[in-house]
């Protein structure tokens, strides 16, 4: 398929979607929702693009529109600019103290009135959902959305400590803000209200999951007497069978 984007011809791929044909090809389309293998939420819309399609513009999420063969693409233009700044404005609003927020207020040049801006806010989480969903995902379900409208937030039931989590760590590293507190000390991990024993990787002898992170995946798999290796040192085995 050939699409235009920014005036530029591309091959893209069955199956993927705007944003992704973008970044393969290093076209910058700002987004916090997006990882890969979280396609599909569309929650964020800071990647709004406007998109031709014989001769129909309109305007949308480039993480969950396919692309089509002959579309035209425009990333950047003033209208979407506008709409980009007016999200980063809210986002702005609601986490005025995260370092991700304000890179993208620099860039866009947004600046929040100072009347709406509480100087001692602490709110990190923008509601992208991407921690429920790597939970989800994983099958432990130990967070999710709770609440409505401005009390709405990602927290386990009741904010005690969840008996599902594993203390894995997936949702935060999805996080695309650093809402999520992780922390990893003295081979203990607190997280969600809970604090887990970590274990030493076998090879490299650094900590690197959890005890409880580590029966549910051997339960999952039905393996038992696993030898445990960090991804680290499993990447280094796999390259050395291969290049054996």
């Amino acid at each position: 398929m050939n699409i235009k984007i920014n005036g530029e011809y591309y091959k893209g791929e069955d199956g993927e979607t705007l944003l992704e044909l973008a970044k393969r090809n290093n076209i910058d389309i700002p987004s916090l929702c997006y990882k890969k293998g979280f396609e599909g939420l569309g929650r964020c819309r800071l990647c709004l693009v406007e998109v031709n399609d014989n001769g129909k513009t309109q305007t949308v999420s480039s993480c969950i529109y396919p692309i089509k063969d002959g579309i035209e693409v425009f990333t950047n233009t003033e209208r979407i600019r506008k709409m980009r700044k007016d999200i980063i404005l809210l986002l702005s609003l609601r986490a005025p103290n995260n370092e991700f927020i304000n890179e993208l207020a620099k860039e866009y040049d947004v600046q929040a009135p100072s009347r709406y801006l509480n100087p001692d806010e602490k709110e990190n989480c923008i509601l992208c959902g991407l921690c429920v969903e790597a939970c989800e995902k994983l099958g432990t379900n130990a967070i999710s959305l709770v609440g409505r409208g401005t009390t709405k937030a990602v927290s386990t039931p009741y904010d005690d400590a969840s008996k599902d989590c594993i203390g894995c760590g997936a949702c935060a590293d999805v996080c695309p803000t650093g809402a999520i507190s992780l922390i990893d000390i003295d081979g203990k991990r607190t997280i969600w209200n809970r604090t887990f024993n970590l274990v030493k990787c076998s090879i490299c002898g650094k900590y690197y999951t959890t005890e409880d992170a580590l029966e549910f995946i051997d339960e999952k798999l039905g393996i038992e007497n696993q030898e445990h290796i960090c991804q680290s040192c499993n990447k280094r085995l796999i390259s050395k069978k291969f290049y054996l």
